[in-house]
């Protein structure tokens, strides 16, 4: 692959390098298209198994370069997103008839796209690059990945570590490529050159993946919503839990993590002693609560501090002024009402959770509302309930792609096996978000397809009175 440093930084150079990229991904692609399932399916898990073997050493390159995250947890989530993403994909059909329907006669062919631009981000480099390319290549398409800047060096070994078990299965190394010093002007060629990008990032960078040109499957902001309703006193313990590993879970940077807590009023105290069993920290005080607030978000502009992402508490305590125990979890904040009034209310990527109390559940309800309105409309929320008209109404409600109820949002993503969201490193969040679809984003929407379709024998013609009646 060519190498960055051997580029001039200006508009020609970063063109042939993209072109020069994506050329040879297409050359690789024209092989790959004419591979037997049986091959294909060799790939995917050639390329999920890669990232799989070598979890701990890229979790530990990505801890330490980034600054962003914990080594055990990284190491699980690339080895559950390998698996769950093979699991996944290694019966279905990707090659020829996919679908052949005998009472519609309608028979689907599948056909790949081309070449995917993928863009990683800093919080997950390798289980994006390790979850979206094994659905590209179980479609039949090459992948071209543009790393955040902060995570280049790890992402560029991953792709090299795919590269080789690509070869040693007979697949072209060039299905799988990296750009190694990236760039905003190179991703955003990248993705105008490519036939198609999974972009996975900041709110930024979705927009410009949607206004390259080129069809896009974007990712929108998380602010998960946390709801518990009234007459579920047993689930609290699995609440508590529940949220606490979510939310400290490679130190809170996950996007489907917890960020608000709804909480009727008269079982609040109840419901944090669970959290404090559990190593949590209550933090009521308005002084402190004040410091939060201008340490986690700038107060200038409110945008989010990306000094305090992935931070353990040990840190976030001390740039709070506040005093905590060593072994102290997760810090749980009283908040004031809902955002924007109420800053803490919004996506905080460190192990700090916000709780608002409510007295009406309509009205909790439609205070969460607020939140997601604010940030993270499309993304997913959490609703801990018996109630099935609650759980009728929140659906109806509340703008997100998944609701995840009696169980912490870390399912969201559908990469295991104990819930039937589809596996991905790519949670779709509708137009709410600004994206294209409203789902878990598979292999599926990676490919084209062809419909043949036939002359049903015996069909009639439609009888507008059996139609309007």
């Amino acid at each position: 692959m060519p190498k960055m440093e051997n580029v001039k930084e200006n508009g020609d150079g970063k063109t042939r390098l993209v072109k020069d990229l994506v050329e040879r991904a297409r050359a690789a692609q024209r092989v790959f298209q004419d591979f037997t399932q049986e091959a294909v399916d060799a790939a995917a898990r050639a390329l999920g198994k890669a990232i799989f073997d070598n979890a701990e050493s890229l979790a530990r390159e990505a801890v330490a370069e980034t600054g962003m995250g914990d080594v055990e947890a990284k190491i699980r989530k690339q080895r559950g997103v390998a698996m769950s993403h093979w699991d996944f994909v290694k019966n279905k059909p990707s090659v020829g008839i996919i679908e052949n329907d005998p009472a519609s006669l309608v028979a689907v062919y599948a056909k790949p796209m081309g070449v995917i631009a993928c863009i990683s981000p800093t919080t997950n480099p390798t289980s994006t690059v390790c979850g979206n390319g094994v659905y590209a290549l179980k479609a039949r398409n090459a992948i071209i990945v543009a790393p955040h800047p902060r995570a280049k060096k790890v992402t560029a070994r991953g792709v090299a570590l795919i590269r080789e078990a690509l070869e040693k299965v007979g697949a072209p190394r060039d299905l799988a490529q990296v750009i190694d010093e990236p760039s905003i002007d190179l991703t955003q060629a990248l993705m105008a050159e490519c036939d198609a990008t999974i972009a996975t990032g900041g709110p930024g960078m979705v927009k410009s993946a949607y206004s390259s040109g080129r069809p896009s499957f974007g990712v929108g902001p998380g602010n998960v919503q946390s709801f518990v309703d009234r007459g579920a006193r047993e689930l609290y313990p699995a609440y508590a839990e529940g949220t606490i590993r979510c939310r400290t879970t490679d130190i809170g940077v996950q996007c489907t993590a917890e960020q608000t807590m709804h909480l009727p009023v008269e079982e609040k105290d109840r419901i944090l002693s669970e959290f404090v069993k559990r190593g949590a920290v209550i933090v009521e005080d308005e002084e402190t609560i004040e410091r939060i607030r201008r340490s986690l978000f700038i107060p200038e502009s409110g945008a989010l501090n990306v000094k305090m992402v992935g931070k353990p508490v040990g840190v976030l305590a001390k740039e709070f002024g506040l005093s905590v125990p060593e072994d102290a979890a997760v810090l749980v904040v009283k908040g004031k009402g809902p955002a924007p009034e109420e800053i803490l209310c919004r996506e905080k990527l460190c192990p700090v959770v916000t709780y608002l109390t409510y007295d009406d559940f309509e009205d909790g309800a439609r205070t969460a509302l607020k939140n997601l309105e604010c940030e993270g409309s499309g993304h997913s929320a959490v609703l801990f309930s018996n109630d099935e008209k609650h759980i009728d109404f929140i659906a109806r409600l509340w703008p997100v792609s998944r609701l995840s109820v009696n169980t912490a949002n870390s399912m969201a993503g559908g990469n295991t096996p104990l819930i039937g969201l589809k596996p991905t490193m790519s949670l779709g969040c509708g137009t709410w978000g600004n994206n294209s679809v409203s789902e878990n984003i598979t292999y599926r929407h990676l490919m084209n397809t062809t419909m043949v379709a036939r002359v049903i024998p015996g069909a009639e013609y439609y009888d507008p009175e059996k139609v309007w009646a």
